[in-house]
């Protein structure tokens, strides 16, 4: 009797910048790759425009080079398989410099960025792609523009009249959004003004409006506990110093993160889902 052939089941994660990758959706990442499947991260700049405490760039020619080692190693923390850079630069915030820079990220068209992401999509053939809520998590205009781009190379990665030179047609089986979980933000906005802080101006700039973001509501079709892979994206967050990873679980949000558990929220975009949807505790349950 013929072995049956067993598949490996592949994740692939679209997003803007080195910390992305770990902030944001760490958990999940370290959760299949702990479970044997292979994990991928495109990422479509290096974090040029990130502020950064010049002791952290000793030893690197810039901040691009110095983000980007950062990146790998938390890479290492999550288990990823390999990462790769779509070649654009960081833009900023709205309102900085880095917003006019010719290669800024936001000066692409989504088409082209399109383009770049669909390769990876035909070339790794995931069952399952990530990527930034509509309004980027926070707004940033790179998280928007990525969201945008990774939609339209998975509405276009089987037609063959796409980017044909990008490699054959082919379709993942589920697409989904990370989203923040509301109640923890919402609780954020009620407890941070008792520690003296101000919820329309957190993070290192203050240029993150968290009372607005708690505002915006995304469906949550999945939810995945990531308490057991905690310690691995702590880890990779504690990699990405140059932007305050190891303070992810001090302070006010590590105890407001604590207090209201550690999972991490998924909308599905595709497939489509109906009305009598029972929320999912894996991504990969496209049922």
């Amino acid at each position: 009797m013929q072995k049956e052939e067993i598949m490996t089941k592949t994740l692939l994660a679209v997003l803007a910048h080195p910390d992305d990758e770990s902030f944001g959706l760490g958990g999940t990442l370290a959760l299949y790759a702990s479970r044997g499947y292979d994990v991928y991260y495109v990422c479509a700049t290096r974090g040029e425009a990130g502020t950064v405490d010049e002791e952290h760039l000793n030893g690197f020619k810039d901040i691009a080079e110095m983000r980007t080692d950062e990146l790998m190693r938390a890479a290492k923390e999550l288990g990823l398989k390999e990462v790769f850079f779509l070649g654009y630069r960081d833009s900023g915030m709205p309102g900085m410099d880095d917003n006019q820079h010719p290669n800024a990220q936001i000066n692409a068209p989504i088409e082209e960025v399109a383009g770049k992401v669909v390769k990876y999509i035909r070339s790794l053939k995931p069952d399952v792609v990530l990527t930034f809520d509509p309004i980027g998590g926070y707004k940033h205009p790179d998280h928007i523009h990525i969201h945008k781009a990774t939609v339209f190379a998975f509405a276009n990665s089987d037609n063959d009249s796409f980017y044909p030179e990008a490699g054959e047609p082919f379709k993942p089986r589920a697409l989904y959004f990370q989203v923040f979980p509301k109640g923890l933000l919402r609780a954020a906005v009620r407890l941070m003004p008792l520690f003296g802080k101000d919820p329309t101006k957190f993070g290192r700039n203050g240029d993150i409006n968290i009372k607005e973001l708690a505002e915006v509501t995304f469906p949550v079709h999945v939810r995945l506990d990531v308490r057991s892979v905690s310690d691995a994206k702590h880890r990779a967050s504690e990699c990405h110093a140059s932007q305050g990873g190891g303070q992810m679980r001090r302070g006010l949000m590590g105890f407001v993160t604590r207090l209201f558990g550690e999972h991490e929220d998924y909308m599905r975009a595709f497939p489509p889902v109906g009305g009598n949807f029972n929320r999912k505790v894996d991504l990969f349950d496209v049922t």
